[in-house]
């Protein structure tokens, strides 16, 4: 059912916005435009509040990149580049993890999760 509108919309979309026959689109930009046609603004402030709040809390190192990495989604603003996003997953981490991997400078999540990981 939702692939069946999102078709349709992203049929009319490229009807009426792109004219021109220029149907390239920026990632970022079709993300922007999905989302405010069929995610409900409060749900998506609901879910930018949950990213900024969000530690490790009992998780297990994995289990709460893959929390942070849904919830990123949410909140690109944020977390605008790689170095940004390892920052924020560091210091979301646990406090003994986190002191630990403060002091490094973690170019990318990936990174930053190897670290958090060994």
């Amino acid at each position: 059912m939702l692939q069946e509108r999102a078709d349709v919309w992203w049929a009319s979309l490229l009807r009426t916005r792109f004219e021109d026959g220029a149907i390239e689109v920026a990632w970022d930009e079709f993300v922007r435009l999905f989302r405010a046609k069929f995610i409900p603004e409060h749900i998506q402030v609901r879910m930018e509040q949950e990213f900024l709040s969000l530690t490790q809390g009992p998780m297990t190192v994995l289990k709460y990149e893959a929390k942070f990495a849904e919830l990123s989604k949410y909140a690109p603003h944020i977390v605008t580049d790689e170095r940004r996003k390892a920052k924020k997953f560091v210091m979301g981490l646990k406090p003994s993890l986190r002191t630990r991997l403060v002091s490094f400078d973690h170019r990318t999540l990936d990174e930053a999760l190897s670290a958090a990981c060994r």
